[in-house]
């Protein structure tokens, strides 16, 4: 989900990215490359343990008169949400025997899990549509 940053930078310092839509969760990047890298992982690690929801993300139209975001830019940075939050949450499911033996072949020849193989296949398939 795309959400909008704020990035500011003095001279002979790094990158400092604010999401004004998460209130104190702040980054930094050394390089504008690694701008969305470490915005991924700032919210990865602020929303690590509150059970407070994600909230939607709003316009930078929204934010550009205020005083606390002025004399740097605005990015919008895609946030994977899938791994904000991402506790296991246990499942009881049906599926065809041989299809398990499938599935468990395939998980083993990737040295991973049945869960972790189906994970995969699962984010894949929603990715492709």
């Amino acid at each position: 989900m795309l959400y909008p940053i704020y990035v500011h930078k003095e001279a002979e310092s790094a990158y400092g990215v604010i999401f004004p839509d998460f209130p104190g969760c702040f980054s930094a990047a050394d390089e504008a490359h690694d701008i969305a890298r470490m915005a991924q992982e700032a919210v990865e690690a602020h929303f690590n343990d509150d059970d407070a929801p994600i909230p939607l993300p709003s316009a930078p139209d929204a934010w550009m008169n205020d005083p606390d975001y002025q004399g740097g830019f605005w990015m919008m940075v895609d946030i994977d949400l899938s791994k904000v939050k991402a506790k296991a949450v246990r499942l009881n499911i049906s599926l065809p025997e041989n299809l398990v033996q499938r599935i468990d072949a395939a998980a083993k020849a990737r040295h991973l899990s049945r869960s972790a193989f189906l994970a995969l296949a699962a984010t894949r398939e929603m990715a492709d549509h």
